[in-house]
């Protein structure tokens, strides 16, 4: 593995891990201080996630294209950004990253480190369909911003995220490493491990929708043309 390859992937590594550590711990923290209004603790840990995406996305961005997400690594695998043997390093990384950033949020919080969800309530036709539309949606804002104004995509994707927390009845989870990882943590950002693999079927499937589309959509000249 030449250096650069090696750079790539601790980007990716320590972007994930920053990601999983920022959704979980904020999520114990909004929880423990909202005295059980769920809707505040969903407002801190919305505005946290968003918060961390901007930061990691501008920092890294230019060494790995901070993807975070297998899934995003997907649609660039799809759109041959990234060769296949890259990709899929790019995704055990991402994968092994987000259960470590979980376990580092337990450890922050004095909480046990080896969890499982006990969290029933993520799963169902209505929150798969969340799924599909907030993968696609993260898509929809990278590639359009790529397309449109790339020096916007932190923002775009901070924003969309945020956002999405709140009109998505899954609270846009839009990564399959996401979802491994919190099925691994029993706190408010938890899914049980026997929901994830919808989940993360979902988030792939939005991937192969939104490929065509979106490369329609955002391809050569696009709406200039």
């Amino acid at each position: 593995m030449n250096a650069l390859v090696l750079r790539k992937l601790c980007a990716e590594f320590i972007g994930t891990g920053f990601l999983l550590t920022g959704v979980v711990g904020s999520g114990i923290m909004g929880q423990a201080l909202a005295g059980g209004n769920v809707a505040v603790a969903l407002l801190a840990n919305a505005i946290a996630t968003g918060c961390v995406l901007y930061g990691i996305i501008t920092t890294l961005g230019p060494i790995s294209g901070a993807h975070f997400n297998p899934a995003v690594t997907l649609a660039f695998a799809l759109r041959r950004d990234i060769p296949p043997g890259a990709a899929a390093a790019y995704v055990l990384t991402q994968v092994v990253a987000a259960v470590v950033g979980v376990w580092v949020a337990h450890l922050m919080f004095d909480l046990p480190v080896l969890q499982n969800s006990t969290t029933l309530h993520r799963t169902g036709p209505a929150q798969w369909v969340s799924e599909i539309v907030a993968t696609f949606g993260l898509l929809f804002v990278i590639f359009g911003g790529l397309r449109a104004r790339p020096e916007a995509v932190p923002s775009l994707v901070a924003l969309y995220i945020t956002g999405a927390y709140w009109f998505t009845a899954s609270t846009s989870f839009a990564n399959p490493a996401v979802t491994v990882a919190r099925g691994l943590t029993d706190t408010f950002a938890g899914i049980y491990p026997g929901h994830v693999a919808m989940f993360v079927g979902m988030q792939f499937g939005a991937v192969l929708i939104a490929h065509p589309v979106l490369g329609w959509l955002f391809g050569a000249g696009g709406a200039q043309e």
